[in-house]
């Protein structure tokens, strides 16, 4: 709980901050924020990522001082984790030496720390930030403003997502009352996309196909090399899929170094997609969801499809979806 989070904070001195691998909006977002946050109560913080700030959110304010390491770099008094459902998930080592809080809002959101506050009511966990700040007396700086306020439009899809509440939008207010620009946030991380991660798109949806109310697309190391692209450039593509009038479900799958696939699940709220990332050890929320899964990659679509329409009810297929685009 909260009030169990703020005791152990104001108890201890230094802390490190981390999120899962390959992060997410939310995930730089909410670190960069709670950073700045802890050290308005005098707390000595490292922000420590697996992998790269995306190139989208690097203008963020305190990106430049997040730490790229696949370890820990010293010892600390706790370790905050940030919508991580466990310590493996931030493919960090050394973590585990740490006493460890868990904050996260995702329904699939597991109590493996000391201290685990989850609250899947909000809408990001950048709320679940918000609520500490205030609780803590930090006044929300425009900076931190900034970051809180890009972390809610990425969770949220850009408000789109059916969990968007009057309270999402009452946060979205107040966190533009504190200092952040909504058009200038918004243009950072839709129009500032990399050529690479255009021709990428193209690639994906030269993959898309569409079985009643689902559409799925994929890209193949292949495509990946042939664009120059990162594998943060197929962040957001499956909302292509999801774009589609009638479709209410959308997955992209992206291979690999090793020959397995992450998976991206998006719904526009009548399916659960986060129960079905689950049973693929896997989470997310209810419109969104994500894992991974072994190929190649006629085995990994079929066994997700299959498990797509058992939980849609859909018809199923008359046969195995051919690996190459409809008209």
């Amino acid at each position: 709980m909260l009030t169990d989070v703020l005791r152990e904070i104001k108890g201890r001195r230094r802390f490190v901050i981390s999120s899962h691998a390959r992060p997410d909006g939310d995930a730089v977002g909410s670190a960069l924020a709670l950073a700045d946050i802890l050290r308005r109560l005098d707390k000595m913080v490292d922000v420590v990522l697996h992998d790269p700030v995306p190139v989208i959110y690097q203008p963020l304010p305190f990106a430049e001082s997040v730490i790229h390491s696949r370890e820990v770099p010293g010892s600390y008094d706790a370790a905050i984790l940030l919508e991580c459902d466990s310590v493996q998930r931030t493919r960090l080592e050394g973590l585990e030496r740490n006493f460890l809080i868990n904050i996260d809002h995702h329904v699939t959101g597991r109590p493996y720390a000391h201290v685990n506050w989850i609250d899947s009511s909000a809408c990001s966990t950048a709320e679940l930030v918000w609520r500490l700040a205030r609780a803590a007396n930090v006044e929300i700086t425009p900076d931190v403003a900034t970051c809180l306020y890009a972390a809610v439009l990425a969770d949220t899809g850009s408000f789109c997502y059916s969990g968007t509440t009057a309270e999402t939008l009452g946060l979205a207010q107040e966190l533009v009352r504190c200092g952040a620009h909504p058009a200038r946030i918004a243009q950072q991380v839709y129009f500032t996309n990399p050529t690479s991660k255009m021709r990428l798109l193209g690639a994906a949806l030269g993959n898309l196909h569409r079985e009643h109310d689902l559409a799925w697309m994929f890209c193949t190391r292949s495509d990946i090399a042939r664009c120059g692209a990162l594998d943060e450039d197929a962040e957001g593509l499956v909302n292509y899929g999801l774009a589609i009038a009638g479709v209410e479900i959308a997955v992209f799958l992206r291979e690999l170094p090793d020959q397995r696939f992450r998976v991206s699940l998006r719904s526009k709220g009548a399916v659960d997609v986060a129960t079905v990332a689950e049973n693929f050890g896997g989470g997310g929320h209810h419109c969104a969801g994500g894992f991974s899964i072994d190929g190649p990659l006629a085995v990994a679509l079929e066994r997700v499809l299959s498990a797509l329409r058992m939980t849609a009810s859909a018809p199923p297929a008359d046969a195995t979806p051919e690996l190459r685009p409809t008209n």
